[in-house]
């Protein structure tokens, strides 16, 4: 009989296996080159859009004079921006991003940070998204972004046309009794709200419900006006879900914006005489009404306007799809609008990676 030891094999067997639990002295430092070098959406962007355009604009907008000696440091600016860019690409509330960015080593290579760096808790997160909607930064942070794109890249928007179209962005549904809902659909708070300032904190005041194919909305709506040929987001209206999309086509709409492609929602006497008055061409898809329904002819012209009008349903696919960022967690007109506002920004960066990306691969 041989001289093995019983518990040999298992050893052996064990061995066979590559070691874990015991990291060396650059295995983590490796790792996150790799994390960072990873080509994720998050990452390209990450590498391509220079932050510093927006800097000054942000510094402006947060930075306060000294009370005195002393205290906390504060994040930096251009990093808790980053953070609601983050926060914005994946749809998190404010606590789930403060926790994935320790948890993730993707995210801290896009934020720059280190294992070791601290990392702002959800309070933080919300306090800085709140000094930015107070000043009023996100819409200006839109534009920059926007005119840094035409003058540095040579983007020439609005060349081919514009699409014009809406989506709601859906919020916590409010219970409120029918006399209640009465009085804020007028405009009025309610007395039981008066009465209780901690529950009148957690009511939406401007939100409102509505229907559309039969199925019941509650919240908001996105109005935007998009390019033809780039699908970048060159303007938006905000507002409560029961206004109708026409409402918001007058704001959107500017001379030099040569043809507008858009669907049955924006027909009508009106609005043609408001493009005729702005030299702008309407590609508008007809409607069909009771007792007069669209000819063969009609239908065609319409299905050939949608081959260029659907393109702007991607823009809300990508929004509602992938950032999961047509759900939104802000109460109140002003904050939905500021946090929708930097949804098409973040967006428009997201675009503006792919078609640079796409365009590299066309030339080679």
């Amino acid at each position: 009989m041989s001289g093995a030891k019983p518990g040999d094999e298992a050893s052996k067997s064990v061995a066979s296996f590559i070691p874990f639990g015991n990291p060396g002295l650059f295995d983590e430092f490796v790792q996150n080159l790799d994390v960072a070098a990873f080509e994720t959406p998050l990452m390209r962007v990450g590498k391509l859009v220079r932050w510093e355009v927006f800097a000054p604009l942000i510094h402006s907008a947060v930075t306060r004079e000294a009370k005195g000696p002393g205290g906390r440091p504060r994040f930096d600016p251009m990093l808790m921006f980053k953070v609601l860019v983050l926060q914005r690409l994946h749809g998190l509330a404010d606590d789930a991003t403060s926790f994935q960015i320790t948890d993730r080593n993707s995210f801290r290579a896009f934020l720059g940070l280190t294992p070791g760096d601290a990392v702002p808790d959800g309070q933080t997160i919300c306090d800085f998204r709140e000094l930015l909607i107070k000043t009023k930064t996100f819409e200006s942070l839109f534009d920059i972004f926007l005119a840094h794109l035409q003058k540095e890249h040579g983007l020439a928007l609005a060349k081919e046309g514009v699409m014009v179209d809406a989506s709601f962005a859906e919020v916590p549904r409010q219970r409120n009794s029918r006399e209640d809902n009465a009085l804020i659909k007028d405009g009025e708070v309610p007395q039981s709200l008066q009465d209780n300032a901690k529950i009148k904190a957690h009511k939406d005041l401007d939100a409102r419900w509505t229907k559309k194919n039969n199925e019941t909305h509650y919240g908001y709506k996105d109005h935007v006006k998009v390019d033809v040929k780039d699908k970048l987001i060159l303007k938006a209206v905000i507002t409560a879900a029961n206004v109708h999309d026409s409402q918001a086509f007058d704001e959107l709409i500017h001379e030099g914006d040569r043809v507008v492609y858009a669907d049955s929602a924006y027909s009508g006497a009106p609005i043609e005489a408001a493009l005729a008055a702005k030299n702008v061409e309407p590609q508008i898809n007809e409607k069909g009404t009771r007792g007069h329904p669209l000819s063969e002819e009609q239908k065609a012209g319409n299905r050939e306007k949608s081959r260029t009008r659907s393109r702007v349903e991607h823009v809300f696919a990508q929004m509602s799809g992938s950032m999961k960022a047509l759900y939104q967690r802000c109460i109140g007109l002003k904050r939905n609008a500021a946090c929708l506002t930097l949804t098409n920004l973040v967006y428009n960066m997201l675009r503006f990676e792919q078609i640079k990306r796409l365009k590299l691969d066309a030339a080679a």
